[in-house]
């Protein structure tokens, strides 16, 4: 049952970060769209799917490098 509730809200942040991009609503848009991906690889883990661990997985550090970013532009973080 937890995988359900994994694939759909990992679905549900995933289509609202992407929405908030296109609304230009930043930073919020990476850290929704982040925790999504979380979702998705955590989900993959547990089923020992490759192509979504890889898919999702790979998409957390650039999410990553996109917040510092936005810290160093914003509020000279590094």
């Amino acid at each position: 049952m937890i995988n359900f509730y994994l694939k759909w809200s990992g679905t549900a942040l995933v289509l609202s970060g992407i929405l908030l991009h296109n609304l230009n609503i930043f930073p919020l848009n990476i850290i929704i769209h982040l925790i999504g991906v979380i979702a998705w690889s955590i989900y993959g883990w547990k089923i020992k799917d490759k192509a979504i661990i890889t898919n999702f997985g790979l998409q957390i550090p650039i999410f990553i490098f996109g917040i510092l970013n936005f810290l160093n532009t914003n509020f000279n973080f590094f």
